[in-house]
């Protein structure tokens, strides 16, 4: 990946052609941009991705949202005021229940949604160019614009965490002949369903409670019950998990780079890891993920920016790995891979809680880094719904760029698969580009503006090209990424 005071490096390949939805397996109605990523840093990439983009692996995609079968919308979590929900309450505590005694669920929880990928696969038939502007010397590159931001992140293998649907649990009836007699007993209470019981008991015990608190203290507390409520998704976490466990669970971060003793030593066991999720989930083979770095900034993150690896041990040994994207505003998750014989566990679900806990931890040291990123809401498609169930939550308007809040789309959703999304008709995009001339291209390696470049260009005219992908990237991101001209 990028390092400090590098550049990003980018080639634009356009989106004309349709290729095979992964949603609804339409032949040719999945269209998007793309570029191939030589290098990138990570303000650039958190600024692609505040504008539709995304990365799998190098490609990096943004879908013709108008145009695309399947619409997908960006859409970001608010990790500090994140509730977990009643059927992510359930799977954390299927979880510790594993961990602590060793149950495994016997259903299948993940049904619906097992293997389902977050983001749209790109175009199979993108392959990497066959120049590699990376490889240039960058003391060799001459420079006649200002530098643009020191931060850089990687790239490796792509990524998602997968819900589970919940399993409706069904009130037992009787189904045994009552015998004969002489009716309904008029001195005894009415019958009632045990459901109504339960949760009358519940309110006459919270009740008690609050009495009590009251009565024995002149300044009285929040209930137990109350606390109860507000519960944090760190103490849903940890909650019934016993001293000393049957299985013990270990989630270690560590950067995705060779040169990082704690990633190469368990290279190989992740790489096998993910060989195996690809072709037990996927019916794939496995590829290999980018070599990347980690980098730091002042007022980051301890661990610095960059992709990670979130591994899960499990009694010493790596059952899943989440592929993480640490941004100056976010932790955008790219990937889940884990081993099918703990797919029971809803490990989909339980790595995008624990990872909504880790982006909560970053911001405790870098204020601004405060958002969780899923990749793509399509609505259209009825199993990526899920990630709507993340509340609070925005998605990306495709046409102002603005984070609308996901209760407000989803009636406009329920009539269009697209939808401007935001209210405001007189919004526009605050990044549109205003001066091509300005954007930035690497020619010969010589960084330049596009106006330079034009002037001594020969050969066919690209302006409409160039422009196309200046339009999509913004004003500010055509002015910081190099996009190479061969």
């Amino acid at each position: 990946m990028a390092a400090g005071g590098s550049y990003s490096i980018v080639e634009y390949f356009g989106g004309d052609d349709g290729y095979r939805c992964g949603y609804c397996k339409h032949e040719n109605g999945n269209f998007s941009h793309g570029m191939w990523s030589h290098t990138m840093t990570v303000q650039d990439y958190q600024d692609l991705i505040d504008r539709g983009w995304r990365r799998s692996g190098k490609y990096v995609y943004k879908p013709i949202m108008n145009k695309t079968c399947c619409p997908q919308y960006t859409i970001r979590c608010h990790a500090l005021n994140f509730h977990p929900s009643k059927t992510h309450k359930k799977t954390l505590k299927r979880v510790n229940k594993f961990l602590s005694k060793g149950e495994m669920p016997v259903e299948r929880c993940d049904e619906g949604h097992e293997g389902e990928p977050m983001d749209s696969v790109h175009e199979e038939s993108v392959r990497p160019p066959p120049e590699d502007p990376q490889k240039i010397d960058h003391s060799e590159v001459q420079d006649i614009t200002t530098s643009p931001d020191s931060d850089s992140t990687n790239s490796t293998a792509p990524t998602t965490p997968k819900e589970d649907a919940a399993p409706a649990s069904a009130e037992k009836t009787s189904s045994v002949t009552p015998k004969p007699g002489n009716g309904a007993d008029p001195n005894r209470p009415l019958c009632r369903k045990a459901k109504d019981i339960r949760k009358e008991r519940r309110l006459q015990k919270e009740q008690q409670k609050q009495q009590e608190t009251v009565s024995s203290s002149p300044n009285p507390a929040p209930s137990k019950s109350s606390s109860n409520q507000s519960k944090s998704l760190e103490e849903f976490i940890t909650e019934s998990l016993p001293n000393d466990p049957l299985h013990r669970l270990e989630v270690r971060l560590v950067p995705v780079s060779f040169e990082d003793p704690d990633f190469l030593a368990s290279y190989e066991q992740s790489a096998a890891l993910y060989a195996r999720y690809q072709m037990t989930v996927h019916g794939d083979a496995p590829y290999e993920c980018g070599e990347s770095e980690a980098e730091t900034a002042p007022d980051g993150p301890d661990v610095g920016y960059g992709s990670f690896h979130q591994q899960y041990w499990l009694d010493g040994r790596i059952v899943a790995v989440g592929v993480l994207d640490i941004l100056p505003s976010c932790v955008s998750s790219v990937y889940l891979y884990y081993h099918p014989d703990f797919s029971s566990l809803s490990l989909g679900t339980y790595s995008a809680l624990r990872e909504i806990a880790f982006t909560r931890q970053l911001q405790q040291q870098s204020p601004k880094l405060a958002y969780y990123y899923l990749g793509f809401y399509v609505h259209s498609c009825p199993k990526m719904r899920y990630k709507g169930q993340y509340r609070p939550s925005d998605l990306l308007c495709p046409e102002t760029y603005a984070w609308v809040p996901i209760e407000r789309c989803i009636p406009r959703l329920e009539i269009s698969v697209y939808s401007r999304l935001n209210e405001n008709a007189q919004a526009g995009d605050a990044l549109a580009l205003k001066d091509l001339g300005r954007a930035l291209v690497l020619h010969r390696r010589t960084v330049m503006p596009y106006a330079a470049y034009a002037r001594k260009r020969k050969g066919l005219n690209d302006e409409k090209e160039v422009e196309q992908y200046a339009s999509l990237v913004g004003q500010t991101c055509a002015e910081r990424i190099l996009l190479y001209r061969a």
